[in-house]
């Protein structure tokens, strides 16, 4: 008895930029055969799966999560040492 699996319709990714020929709004995710995301752009055959993009990720070192104010790179969270006065635009004050 074979077991039939279902694999999820492909999906277009809005917004998304396809590396390879840099075109907005072509790349698709779908799972294949092995139950591994796959995206793939429709327009240039371009195509990565989601070990692909962590072992390419890893030989750049890029790192998990973005550099902000709040998650540096270094792991020393920037504080603001002063207080600064909330100013509201817009408001008279009472006279």
């Amino acid at each position: 008895m074979t077991v039939i699996q279902r694999q999820r319709p492909r999906r277009f990714i809005a917004g998304a930029v396809c590396p390879k020929c840099a075109e907005m709004d072509r790349l698709v995710m779908f799972s294949n055969e092995a139950g591994e995301e796959v995206r793939e752009c429709v327009s240039c055959g371009y195509t990565q799966t989601t070990s692909e993009q962590a072992v390419e990720d890893e030989q750049n070192n890029l790192a998990t999560e973005l550099a902000t104010r709040v998650t540096p790179l270094d792991g020393k969270a920037l504080l603001d040492e002063e207080e600064q006065p909330l100013k509201i635009i817009g408001l008279t004050p009472d006279a």
